[in-house]
């Protein structure tokens, strides 16, 4: 009953061996089990549908063949047209299965963040004293002057439009911006 490291049954070659042996065998009966389904699959066409005798058929008989054929061929449809309908309900009861879990389950509720408090405020949150007192956030906050803006003076547009028209007015401008 030691506690150290445990000694492999199997050496790793071994062991390489015996996986390439079971590789190999699993193959092999993969490639036996995919021959005998097709070969089931022929037995059972065979047996639902056998081979067609046409030489010799008068026009009449073929034509019964062919109302027979269509008669199975709507009955075949008929079928998968109703296994469709099944298959298509049941996907939508279970996509609504799948909505109603994940209603029930409720939406993730995020991890929430520490936040570090110091001693005061753990001694003053068991206090019977501080629930008395409120504090005084305006106490910490700077004080910031305001500065008036400047505010042009707002004048009547068309007045400054007679004012600048003309050479007088160009040169007004042209004075103004230097």
């Amino acid at each position: 009953m030691s506690e150290g490291p445990k000694k492999t049954k199997y050496s790793a070659t071994r062991r390489l061996l015996l996986k390439s042996k079971l590789l190999k065998k699993a193959a092999s009966m993969l490639v036996a089990e995919i021959e005998q389904k097709k070969q089931e699959k022929e037995r059972v066409v065979k047996e639902c549908f056998p081979a067609l005798n046409l030489p010799g058929l008068s026009v009449q008989e073929l034509q019964d063949l062919c109302k027979e054929l269509h008669r199975k061929i709507d009955v075949v449809d008929e079928v998968r047209y109703d296994t469709e309908v099944k298959v298509v309900k049941n996907e939508t009861e279970v996509q609504s299965l799948k909505e109603k879990i994940f209603g029930l389950k409720g939406t993730k509720r995020p991890n929430l963040k520490r936040v570090k408090k110091t001693t005061d405020d753990m001694l003053g949150a068991c206090s019977d004293s501080s629930k008395l007192m409120k504090p005084d956030f305006k106490a910490k906050l700077k004080t910031v002057k305001k500065e008036e803006e400047k505010k042009e003076e707002v004048t009547d547009w068309r007045k400054n439009v007679e004012a600048m028209s003309g050479m007088d007015g160009r040169k007004k401008m042209f004075n103004a911006g230097q």
